[in-house]
């Protein structure tokens, strides 16, 4: 079986963040959808778990971090070229989001922009040439010096 990660995220409105991640590509799974949390599934392996506070409380005694004030997680969603990572960002900004909490990326084989969810949680999307990618680390290192 193929190991899957389901990422459980705090949110204060279930559906405007549900709303968020579809404008990032994810699509609901009704089946773990219910007024308390939403299932939101990116790939067969990729899973965020959208809660209620009060449903992420049953998980955890710990407070719940508040996102636009400190920095808890980065996730970051891979794309298909830089133009889709704009449009990726522009489709999240209308569902709520806000563009660029963080700068632009932008070093030739790599491209990325973030944008904060209406709860603060940053999502990076980042598209990389896949010939560089192929090269490693090193080579992917040695490019970006080179951009800066």
């Amino acid at each position: 079986m193929t190991q899957m990660i389901f990422v459980n995220l705090p949110v204060s409105d279930l559906q405007k963040s549900r709303g968020f991640l579809e404008a990032l590509g994810a699509v609901n799974e009704p089946r773990f959808t219910d007024e308390t949390a939403a299932c939101m599934t990116f790939s067969e392996s990729i899973h965020v778990m959208l809660l209620t506070h009060d449903k992420f409380g049953q998980f955890t005694p710990r407070p719940i971090a508040d996102a636009k004030a400190g920095s808890e997680v980065l996730l970051c969603l891979s794309s298909d070229s830089p133009g889709s990572v704009d449009s990726t960002v522009e489709r999240a900004v209308a569902a709520g989001g806000t563009a660029d909490p963080s700068p632009k990326q932008d070093y030739g084989v790599m491209y990325g922009r973030s944008v904060a969810d209406p709860d603060g949680h940053i999502w990076e999307i980042m598209w990389m040439d896949a010939a560089a990618a192929e090269q490693g680390k090193d080579a992917v290192q040695e490019a970006i010096a080179t951009a800066i």
